[in-house]
């Protein structure tokens, strides 16, 4: 039997969001498909114009038998506020449904209804302390992909819908089944719900191709030492020229850097892995559990160990 899945678009949703839509429709080209009927929703049905003016047909709100249903994001969550009837059958259809979902600023319309009370919860970084004051009750963590608490999901900006219908898909289907879907879209499989937002090669921001390509090396050989000489070298200038262009254009010296790149690939590994802590210490250059754990603290204020263990309380949730 297909599993029903309810996409829930207010007025001027994001275009992007339907993007989550793409892996249920790759999942049912599987072996045993199709497993999924998604239906587009909305309160009136019709033509529905999302924030960039791009219309999708809908269907209006009426049935309650909905597997999953998976809220997309608005642009203004703050000044948009759905409609009461909006609100009622989210509140009705998700009591009925095996799980409730929000992409990006769709987790402030989970939250109007009072469905996050009491649980954890992500959306946009840019905006995740503007749900916390809103919704005092909610516990909104700021630098996650996505978070599956219980029966409801939310996941960060835009593209981690991707990420959370690929963990909906592993959940229902199994591991195999993702990875495959998420070969088809060319993305990455996968990245943890407890994942950061942030890259560092992107917070680094370097402004050179030179400084761009240093640290696209440091990256690719975070196991060896990564001497400033080495970088330089890599960066085609001399040591001294390197340093002075190095701090000028991230604003941090090379060694912090590199340890900022080292923390980024040692917390995937932790959630993605079963490696001990020490396995990564040694995979990602740290070479010492004690220098990383004192990285870790300065980074995220907590130790690997309590990464590790957040991750694997988040791998056991039921789906």
């Amino acid at each position: 039997m297909k599993r029903r899945i309810g996409f829930l678009l207010p007025p001027g949703f994001q275009a992007l969001d339907l993007m989550a839509t793409t892996v249920f429709e790759i999942a049912n080209h599987l072996d045993g498909g199709p497993f999924y009927d998604v239906t587009l929703l909305s309160e009136q049905g019709g033509v529905l114009g999302s924030s960039s003016s791009v219309g999708v047909f809908t269907e209006a709100f009426e049935r309650h038998d909905y597997d999953t249903l998976i809220v997309a994001g608005i642009m203004q969550p703050l000044t948009q506020r759905p409609s009461s009837a909006f609100l009622d059958f989210l509140r009705d259809a998700s009591h009925a449904s095996r799980r409730t979902a929000s992409i990006c600023t769709g987790a402030f319309i989970l939250a109007e209804a009072g469905l996050l009370e009491g649980r954890r919860a992500t959306t946009h970084w840019a905006l995740a302390r503007d749900l916390q004051r809103a919704y005092p009750r909610t516990r909104v963590e700021e630098d996650r992909i996505f978070i599956n608490d219980g029966r409801i999901w939310t996941s960060a900006g835009m593209t981690a819908c991707i990420d959370l219908c690929l963990a909906m898909v592993e959940a229902d289907l199994g591991k195999d089944a993702s990875k495959h879907i998420a070969r088809q879209m060319v993305v990455y499989h996968r990245r943890s719900g407890g994942q950061s937002q942030f890259s560092a090669l992107l917070e680094l921001e370097p402004k050179s191709d030179r400084i761009q390509q240093a640290l696209s090396y440091a990256k690719r050989h975070l196991q060896k030492p990564l001497s400033v000489d080495e970088l330089a070298e890599a960066a085609n200038l001399s040591t001294r020229q390197f340093s002075r262009s190095f701090r000028l254009e991230t604003g941090q010296s090379p060694a912090r850097a590199i340890e900022v790149l080292r923390v980024e690939a040692a917390r995937a590994l932790i959630e993605s892995s079963n490696h001990s802590i020490d396995v990564v210490a040694r995979e990602t250059g740290f070479a010492d559990p004690e220098r990383m754990r004192r990285a870790f603290l300065r980074a995220f204020g907590q130790p690997p160990q309590a990464i590790k263990r957040a991750a694997r309380e988040q791998a056991a949730t039921p789906a």
